[in-house]
């Protein structure tokens, strides 16, 4: 018997445990729900018409269920940016908006930013002109005549470099990618991710309501990014307009695996925990003054507990059930809807059965089809034997060959002659003219008495 090489043998177990470790796939990163840089709706705008944790300018219009960053009217310009810079490193954004316009093409667009500083108005789809980040771009229209709009482009800066407008940023992209976001039947969402130095940028073009239909629109690798920033989105219309509505921001924390995600109060320095402190006990005033007022001018609702401030967490759920109660509703609604249907095909099949047993009715009546058809066989049977009866007494007495001519009559006996002819017109000459000289004598004499 061989003996095996030592050598071979190590082969296997070195490759066993090498390709275990070869085809383990990255874990992605553990993902935290910051929502004091993220709002959506409904009961979006409070009562003085600002937005929590967010500040609005320009021509924006914040509302219950929405953010309108400009209206489809010329030469429009608004933004709406975080109040409290974000201070952790990686993060992701998914932002659900609609662009809607009348005209076949549109103007300009709308921009995602994160940058350093608040973004200021100015010539990039509403922000500065300047600025220290990446901005994500959607640009409706076609500047530089290329045809390669509607798209997205990615543009970073470092503070000191201008938007190059006439090539719709062409010599400043980092990435783009081709996407017509205007009139879409379900709202557009995109999904930017800033992990690792890498910006990653997915998009839903909104034509199902799949909300999870992304597809890769543009990577940027070893990108460098401020390690604190505000998140913002802004918008402009130009000589065309469109709408440009933000439906939701919703902002998440990356954080690497195996590492734990820093505590929601060491997001906030110390003097800024002052700060919220004295606002807060600021509004508890404000509340408490309000409740004393409405209990003065409500006396009959004073013994209900005085402290009805709802907190965030409570206004996240009372959201949830509301959203939840209004899917009950629609689902009530589909259900009517569907008996309705329902009911309408009863009724038309009722109708047709009716209509069948109508049918059989009269058939039964008539005495079934068989009985009619033997009585039309009969009547078919007759008119046959007459008509071979025909047949036969015509083959018995054949047609001559020749037509038989018709006998002359004789002439017609004239029982008036020339000369009789002649003296009854003379006669009758006579007699007309005495009775014309008669006449002639009775008018004369009658003319003699007047």
């Amino acid at each position: 018997m061989a003996a095996r090489c030592p050598q071979l043998s190590l082969v296997p177990l070195l490759l066993s445990l090498a390709l275990p470790a070869l085809a383990t796939p990255q874990e992605a990163p553990h993902r935290r729900f910051e929502y004091k840089y993220s709002f959506k709706g409904p009961h979006l705008v409070q009562a003085d018409g600002t937005v929590p944790f967010w500040v609005h300018t320009g021509n924006a219009i914040p509302s219950a269920d929405q953010i309108r960053i400009t209206t489809s009217l010329k030469s429009q310009k608004g933004s709406v940016w975080t109040k409290n810079k974000a201070l952790f490193e990686h993060w992701e954004v998914e932002v659900t908006f609609r662009v809607t316009g009348r005209g076949r093409i549109g103007a300009d667009g709308l921009a995602v930013w994160f940058t350093e500083e608040q973004g200021l108005e100015g010539p990039v789809f509403g922000a500065a002109d300047k600025w220290n980040g990446v901005g994500v771009f959607f640009d409706s229209f076609d500047n530089d005549g290329k045809k390669n709009n509607p798209g997205v482009i990615v543009v970073g800066n470092n503070g000191k470099l201008l938007y190059d407008h006439q090539n719709d940023g062409a010599t400043q992209a980092l990435a783009t990618c081709l996407r017509d976001f205007r009139n879409k039947p379900y709202p557009v969402r995109v999904k930017i991710a800033y992990y690792q130095k890498t910006l990653t940028v997915l998009v839903n073009n909104g034509f199902t309501p799949d909300k999870d239909d992304y597809e890769l629109c543009a990577k940027v690798e070893d990108m460098q990014l401020p390690a604190q920033g505000y998140f913002g989105v802004s918008a402009a219309t130009g000589g065309l307009a469109d709408d440009h509505d933000v439906l939701s921001f919703l902002t998440f924390q990356l954080t690497e695996p195996g590492k734990e995600a820093p505590p929601a109060d060491a997001e906030i320095p110390q003097k800024d925990k002052e700060k919220y402190q004295e606002e807060f006990e600021h509004f508890q005033q404000e509340l408490d003054k309000k409740k004393e007022e409405f209990q003065k001018e409500h006396p009959d609702v004073q013994g209900q507990p005085a402290d009805d401030f709802e907190s965030v967490g409570d206004r996240e759920l009372r959201q949830i059930f509301e959203g939840q109660n209004r899917v009950h509703l629609e689902i009530k609604q589909l259900h009517k809807q569907l008996d309705m249907i329902l009911d309408e095909q009863r009724r038309y099949l009722t109708a047709v059965s009716e209509e069948m047993s109508a049918v059989a009715d009269v058939l039964r009546s008539a005495g079934g089809a068989p009985e009619a058809d033997q009585h039309f066989s009969d009547i078919k049977e007759h008119l046959h034997l007459v008509r071979r009866d025909i047949e036969h007494l015509a083959q018995r007495n054949p047609p001559p060959a020749e037509k038989p001519k018709c006998p002359e009559l004789p002439p017609f006996p004239s029982c008036l002659s020339t000369l009789h002819f002649i003296i009854f017109t003379a006669v009758q000459t006579v007699l007309f003219v005495g009775y014309v000289m008669y006449r002639s004598q009775q008018e004369a004499a009658a003319k003699k008495f007047f």
